[in-house]
């Protein structure tokens, strides 16, 4: 359109060059017009024709470069509208997805809190349940000694049979040959560790350190489940995942007595062997763990290795969407719930930080954001050093993530190959981890509320494991798999975008990048 505008307007200067040069031509004329004695002479009728069809042209011409001009003005119009619209609804909808976002996260939270109080409720509960019980077995002893004492008196000699035939009404016969055939001291070391996933020292050792937490005591109506048993019970639960069911008859006990036992030892795991077992390690520990993984990578000051896994769920009775696995159901193609569990771990594979429960929909930043971890680190606590994270971490002042963006350098892909090492530490541990405990790789009976008590128990006793030399049986590994995505805002950070460009640039340097991508 401005093109044939700017034509036009040419045209119509070229026009009116010539009109000036024809006003001349036609001044002249006159001049000639007039005779030797002083009349004018006529003028011809064919110029004032021409003359008269010259002035039309130039006023439709006239009309057309002003109905192009009002076209253009028209069409800039429309298009400063459609731009102000275009920012219009570009700035809705960043407001809305800012607001989606903030409703998540308070949703989130709201979630957390009520589980908090569901949580007291239920211990309350089980408190007044407890006490309720223990009065109930109190009446009841008391009545059963008034029996006994009014059938002595009727019958000499018969007390021992009436106190056996009582008992029995207590206590359902139940065999218990496979426990007392594992509890022989010469029974297999094999045989054992196969189903316990620990030698006997290291079962035995976990026995001693949790007996003063949940021994109990022999009453008048039944004897008390020795130490061993009651471990034992949690132990082969955790290890193989058999239901409560199957639980039952191996060791000749009651299903809710199994189930109360599970939920007892883990507790006592939790809250005895955790803050021995699994800690955020000292200085001393931290300056060696950073040299054993710059021996590993090349890469200085890493004092962990992150990585967050999923287990699967039953779908809870509320909040669902929120437990919802998108990923696991699209490659199953099979619904799937999950909660999230995110560890960071040494070279050896063990835990040093773990953070339980938090839904399966979230992402790994999201999870991370949640964490003690988290926080620690925003307090400066992490100053200095870093934790090496996949690519569902954002690059943070500590956390440490390869590169994310298409078309890589050479000096980049090295970086990255690194850093898959070191993040190849944490996977290993976590499919250690399920292998182990095969609890994790199915939907459980636990309770969702139940679920981080398990769940924390699992990681203790295989920090146990790893540092007590066990070994895993072959037969037992795991394929890991748990889809990473890139968080929205994937940096966090400009310092530490150019100490990573640094630490990528000296290990190509130095040449201890990797060149498997050659």
């Amino acid at each position: 359109m401005s093109h044939i505008i700017s034509k036009i307007r040419k045209r119509k200067r070229t026009d009116e060059q010539v009109g000036y040069e024809d006003d001349d031509d036609d001044d002249n004329n006159d001049d000639e017009c007039y005779d030797s004695s002083g009349n004018e002479s006529p003028r011809p009728s064919s110029s004032s024709e021409e003359e008269g069809g010259g002035g039309g042209k130039k006023k439709d011409l006239n009309g057309i470069i002003t109905s192009l001009l009002l076209l253009e003005d028209q069409e800039k119009g429309d298009q400063d509208a459609q731009k102000k619209a275009s920012a219009e609804e570009k700035s809705f909808f960043e407001a809305n997805h800012r607001n989606k976002k903030k409703t998540m996260l308070e949703y989130y939270s709201n979630i957390q809190d009520y589980y908090a109080e569901v949580q007291e409720t239920e211990r309350v509960k089980r408190k007044k349940s407890r006490a309720l019980a223990t009065s109930v077995a109190a009446i009841t002893a008391i009545a059963a000694d008034d029996s006994l004492q009014a059938e002595k008196q009727v019958k000499q000699g018969t007390g021992g049979a009436g106190s056996g035939q009582h008992r029995r009404l207590w206590v359902k016969d139940r065999s218990k040959a496979w426990w007392d055939e594992c509890n022989r001291p010469d029974y297999p070391e094999e045989e054992f560790k196969k189903w316990f996933r620990m030698r006997r020292q290291t079962f035995d050792m976990i026995c001693e350190e949790l007996n003063s937490v949940i021994a109990k005591e022999d009453t008048t109506l039944r004897n008390a489940i020795p130490v061993r048993q009651r471990v034992a019970v949690c132990i082969w639960r955790l290890a193989t995942g058999e239901p409560l069911r199957l639980v039952s008859k191996r060791f000749g006990l009651g299903i809710s007595t199994c189930h109360k036992l599970v939920l007892e030892v883990c507790t006592a795991i939790r809250s005895v062997l955790m803050p021995k077992y699994l800690q955020w390690p000292d200085d001393d520990a931290l300056r060696k763990i950073k040299d054993e993984f710059e021996v590993i990578s090349g890469i200085p000051n890493v004092v962990g290795s992150m990585y967050t896994t999923h287990v699967p769920i039953i779908a809870p009775k509320i909040s669902v969407a929120a437990y919802f696995n998108k990923r696991h159901t699209e490659r199953n193609q099979k619904t799937s719930y999950s909660i999230t569990v995110q560890g960071v771990v040494n070279p050896n594979g063990a835990f040093t930080d773990v953070c339980i429960g938090w839904p399966g929909s979230m992402p790994d930043d999201q999870v991370l954001e949640k964490s003690a971890l988290y926080q620690r680190a925003s307090g400066g606590l992490l100053k200095g050093v870093w934790i090496v994270g996949g690519s569902g971490y954002p690059l943070m002042d500590w956390v440490l993530v390869p590169y994310t963006q298409q078309h890589l350098t050479w000096t980049q892909h090295a970086f990255n190959e690194k850093i898959g090492e070191i993040q190849r530490v944490s996977k290993d541990a976590f499919a250690r981890l399920k292998g182990r405990w095969c609890c994790l790789q199915k939907r459980t009976e636990v309770k969702l509320q139940d679920l981080p008590v398990v769940l924390g128990a699992c990681c203790v006793l295989h920090n146990i494991c790893e540092m007590m030399n066990e070994e895993m049986d072959p037969e037992l590994a795991f394929d890991l798999v748990d889809d990473e995505m890139v968080p929205e805002v994937a940096l966090r950070s400009v310092s530490s975008m150019k100490t990573r460009d640094s630490i990528a640039h000296n290990l190509l340097h130095h040449g201890l990048a990797g060149t498997a991508f050659l």
